[in-house]
């Protein structure tokens, strides 16, 4: 049977078509373009970015499959893009100011950044396995070669080649997982998968539950839960400041993309078979990123840990299992963007050329050197909390509601003294900066365009999603 591609087809890959689209020319322009005309590729890999925003609007209201039930197009799509995109975005300009600061060429990086955003959507609109692999893959291969950008310097180096090995070996775990659903249920098809489950809730075969179990330690790989988390410091630790943010952000928002997808919806008739390993795994991700955080001296390394412990917080909102599921979950994507990124763009500034600055010990007085950024640090480690009336504070309490509304009690207790934990090396952080007296006379460079514009959106978007989030919580509703 011929397949046929169609407009509507077209249409519901719009934005993914036109990063790709952008990614190959950045790419040609990179190696074949004059020098002098290299400088403007991040500029263009912004409005490439820009440019599938606007086309993801057309996405906007519509409910459909394409390229023969491959593809969805659904609210969920069109906020998971916006999720992905913003990110790319931002990222991309806090490379310009990376570049600036390090003085060096990162003439491939705008092309790999929007290759692995492509992924990403991809991974955000799967209806099928083969499109969530073939999502999947796109988005690491990109994210290896990020990882160990700085080529002569040797975490960089280190971090890439730990992310390339243990990412591999969780993929081996994964494909076994999508081999062994395909085998029970005939098709690799989420609509199908969902079917079968539905129509075997009371007898699902152990095949079935094994492939499950190893899709979850796959997707637990990606998005760093604990025990599959081991990779995240170092790798957070040794990429370049830009690469760690894109990476904390987006691979994580992809990663529960595809659990939502394929756990949550495809998997819903038989959650309480894996409800409660999803429950011990929130628990020991929540605490285990809290409690090492706490002993951290290294910014970039409390934020890995720190982003494994909010993991921990998304993966309360899949143990519900309820209609808030899926809502809460992308909300508190959208606030885990802004907090982060907020986060890693004060961080690049503090940390310097060649990144040198990364102790916490280089916080110590910035409330007076540098006002400002202290003061949207600050902002982020409160919303990063979970202090009202930042946009920290509404995710924690939407995610653990729904918790709340399917009875688990216990697992909602555990997520809020896990928050009250981690209170104490956020606010670490601005104890250094209000408290303490700088460690050297070193004055820092003026906030970098790039970087400023990062601060002042995730400011903006924090303090709107905290105060004003019923518009948000409609339209995911």
């Amino acid at each position: 049977m011929p397949i046929t591609i169609g407009t509507r087809d077209l249409i519901a890959i719009l934005p993914i078509a036109v990063v790709s689209l952008f990614g190959l020319y950045l790419l040609l322009q990179s190696v074949f373009a004059p020098r002098m005309n290299r400088i403007i590729i991040p500029y263009l890999g912004i409005v490439g970015v820009v440019l599938a925003l606007v086309s993801n609007f057309v996405l906007i209201g519509m409910d459909t499959t394409a390229f023969e039930g491959m593809v969805r197009v659904d609210r969920l799509t069109v906020v998971l893009n916006f999720v992905f995109l913003i990110t790319a975005a931002l990222s991309l300009l806090m490379t310009i100011s990376y570049h600036e600061q390090e003085r060096v060429e990162f003439l491939e990086f705008t092309p790999l950044v929007l290759f692995s955003t492509a992924g990403m959507m991809l991974m955000g609109s799967a209806e099928s396995l083969m499109t969530l692999f073939l999502g999947l893959e796109t988005m690491s291969i990109a994210l290896y070669v990020m990882a160990g950008f700085r080529r002569t310097n040797r975490h960089s180096l280190e971090a890439a080649l730990k992310y390339f090995l243990l990412g591999a070996f969780a993929t081996g775990f994964l494909l076994y997982g999508m081999a062994l659903t395909y085998g029970m249920v005939g098709s690799t098809n989420l609509t199908q998968i969902a079917n079968y489950f539905a129509q075997n809730a009371l007898d699902v075969k152990l095949v079935a539950l094994i492939g499950l179990g190893l899709i979850i330690i796959g997707f637990g790989f990606k998005v760093a839960l604990v025990p599959f988390h081991m990779w995240t410091p170092d790798v957070y630790q040794g990429s370049p400041m830009p690469v760690t943010a894109f990476m904390a952000v987006g691979a994580k928002a992809a990663g529960f993309a595809a659990i939502l997808r394929v756990i949550s919806l495809s998997a819903f008739s038989i959650s309480f078979h894996w409800t409660e390993v999803m429950w011990v795994l929130a628990v020991l991700t929540m605490t285990v990123g809290n409690i090492i955080a706490l002993v951290q001296d290294n910014i970039k390394r409390m934020l890995a840990y720190s982003s494994i412990a909010h993991a921990g917080y998304i993966l309360v909102g899949i143990v519900a299992s309820n209609d808030m599921t899926v809502p809460s979950v992308a909300f508190y994507l959208i606030v885990y963007l802004f907090m982060n990124l907020g986060a890693f763009a004060v961080a690049t500034m503090v940390a310097g050329q060649n990144e040198r600055r990364v102790k916490i010990q280089y916080y110590h007085g910035l409330g007076r050197t540098q006002p400002l950024l202290a003061l949207a640090m600050a902002i982020f480690m409160f919303s990063l909390a979970g202090f009202p009336p930042t946009a920290g504070f509404i995710g924690k309490f939407y995610i653990f509601s729904a918790a709340l509304q399917s009875g688990y009690v216990w697992l909602v207790i555990i997520g809020v003294i896990n928050s009250l934990i981690s209170v104490y090396y956020y606010l670490n952080v601005v104890v250094a900066m209000y408290m303490h007296q700088p460690v050297d006379d070193k004055k820092l460079p003026g906030v970098l365009p790039g970087v400023g514009v990062v601060i002042l959106l995730a400011v903006l978007g924090i303090f709107y999603l905290g105060i004003f989030p019923g518009t948000m919580l409609s339209v995911l509703r």
